[in-house]
């Protein structure tokens, strides 16, 4: 299996005009995306917070992050997105994808459109007027 990118814009949701957009590598074992720091602060964002996070290789840390607008395949999501150090190759995470309704197809490296984003509860049925 190999590596699926994505193009994806991050937007400051205070300000949308002021966003940012790279290739970002789709990381289904990463729960939040990650950028590196001076991105989201060049596009006026604020730390609101820090999450601990564990890496690949056991390695534990504490970032900060951030909540933003994240649009990618024509769709946007909220999402929380970690400053990452400079250098740092910027991650989609799995919530942000599962939020736009795709998953990865490893065998084509791309994005799958889900048949719909799925709701735990019935809803009520509507009678037509």
């Amino acid at each position: 299996m190999g590596t699926t990118y994505v193009d994806v814009t991050i937007r400051n949701p205070a300000d949308p005009r002021r966003s940012w957009t790279g290739k970002f590598v789709v990381d289904t074992a990463a729960f939040d995306s990650l950028v590196p720091r001076q991105r989201l602060e060049a596009i006026g964002l604020k730390p609101r917070g820090s999450r601990d996070y564990v890496l690949a290789d056991g390695k534990q840390l504490t970032l900060e992050a951030t909540v933003a607008e994240i649009e990618f395949e024509g769709v946007v999501v909220g999402g929380t997105i970690a400053y990452g150090p400079e250098g740092t190759e910027p991650l989609l995470g799995v919530t942000a994808l599962e939020s736009g309704g795709f998953e990865i197809d490893p065998r084509n490296e791309r994005l799958k459109r889900l048949p719909g984003v799925m709701m735990r509860r019935k809803l009520p049925n509507r009678k037509a007027a």
